[in-house]
């Protein structure tokens, strides 16, 4: 982790809809096709990386979101500390899957912004500003997309009910959030 500065100085709350950034987690990209590379994933998480297209796999302290048939984003689901660079799962993973030649880890904590959207009209708020059809999507818990919101390449991952976490490009994240805001504001 960088010097890590928040882009999100509030939190939205208007009506039946709150957003805030959730920070700092780690995020660390994935990619692999070998089964060498799937076994040592599963040793070193202690999970299963998701292989159906748009789910995810949870445990008790990370999240694997699945990106493409070989690409994740394996996301803490605890904040961890931003006094230090150090970031212990990362060094695991690169150790047992780059430098074997296994495939790819690559730290995206710093290149990630995650914004936590709750409330019943979230949905709303997405279909204002995305083509994709959400009404799958947020019937089933643990589904992922990555879509277009206002113009903006973003990660979705439905959490729980109403309530879905947002991967938005740190360049991005602040436009959008003021996009998010304006829009609750109209529901």
């Amino acid at each position: 982790m960088l010097n890590y500065n928040s882009v999100i100085k509030n939190e939205i709350n208007q009506g039946n809809i709150s957003v805030k950034e959730i920070f700092p987690i780690i995020k660390i990209n994935l990619r692999g096709k070998k089964r060498e590379f799937f076994t040592n994933v599963g040793k070193n998480l202690n999970m299963i990386l998701p292989t159906e297209a748009n789910t995810s796999t949870t445990s008790d302290k990370l999240t694997a979101i699945w990106l493409s048939p070989d690409e994740w984003m394996v996301v803490t689901n605890e904040l961890v500390s931003k006094d230090t660079n150090k970031n212990e799962l990362q060094e695991m993973l690169f150790n047992s899957i780059s430098k074997t030649t296994l495939g790819a880890v690559v730290d995206v904590t710093d290149q990630f912004v995650q914004l936590e959207l709750k409330g019943e009209n979230v949905y709303e708020i997405f279909s204002a500003g995305s083509p994709f059809n959400f009404n799958e999507f947020k019937e089933k818990k643990g589904s992922t997309t990555q879509t277009i919101l206002n113009h903006v390449d973003v990660i979705l991952h439905h959490k729980d009910e109403n309530v879905v976490n947002l991967f938005v490009r740190r360049s991005f994240a602040e436009h959008l959030y003021s996009w998010i805001e304006d829009t609750a504001s109209r529901l």
